[in-house]
């Protein structure tokens, strides 16, 4: 939770109001599904122009590999799947995939709309 500074002045007087802001209120994780419950595409950027589309959260039992390969096969691009303690099985992505691959899980009928959340924009 980051903090902003608010400065009123008053007949030369000079008060200083902290207001706090929440950084990830654009993910909308406050309203319907828990984050536990969600999927969540982020983009990382590598050197220069490059970056990898990361999807975590799907559920325990999708074929994650298999989606993968469906992934790369639409996107033309390449992929992989990671295994983390945290977030179980991610897919990374070559390139900035995050709308097609909402798209994909929506059409596809492997998550509802809602609870995909696209982090970066």
């Amino acid at each position: 939770m980051a903090t902003r500074l608010v400065f009123l002045t008053e007949s030369l007087t000079l008060f200083c109001i902290p207001v706090s802001i929440d950084a990830f209120e654009d993910a909308g994780d406050k309203n319907g599904a828990s984050s536990e419950e969600k999927v969540h595409v982020r983009v990382q950027q590598r050197n220069g122009r490059k970056c990898i589309t990361t999807v975590a959260g799907l559920a325990d039992d999708l074929d994650v590999k298999r989606i993968c390969k469906a992934f790369k096969k639409n996107f033309s691009c390449n992929g992989a799947v990671q295994r983390d303690e945290e977030a179980g099985e991610v897919i990374q992505l070559s390139g900035d995939q995050r709308t097609n691959v909402k798209s994909f899980l929506v059409d596809q009928e492997i998550c509802h709309g809602e609870s995909v959340v696209l982090h970066g924009f």
